[in-house]
């Protein structure tokens, strides 16, 4: 399984938090891993909630899809499955 933030670090760069996420090709995986991520993106909502209320799994998606359009078709069409995400200006691939 793909590890978030394996050294545990209290802030992570974007590439950090999604880079990882890129590689991932197993279901299983990436919901664990989302899970974690859920979770890392609630403990900042919790110190300081959204003035639009989003909530921490809207943030996630919304990352990792906007992240994705960054890599190629292939890689932008796993995560989007995946991760059961869209890109939020392109739409679904």
């Amino acid at each position: 399984m793909t590890p978030f933030n394996p050294e545990n670090k209290e802030t992570l760069t974007l590439g950090e938090c999604l880079g990882p996420a890129m590689k991932i090709t197993d279901e299983a995986d990436a919901q664990q891993y989302l899970k974690a991520y859920i979770a890392f993106i609630q403990i900042a909502l919790d110190k300081k909630p959204p003035a639009d209320g989003r909530k921490a799994s809207e943030i996630a998606a919304y990352n990792l899809a906007y992240f994705a359009g960054y890599y190629d078709n292939q890689t932008r069409a796993r995560v989007e499955h995946l991760f059961h995400c869209s890109h939020p200006i392109f739409g679904a691939i």
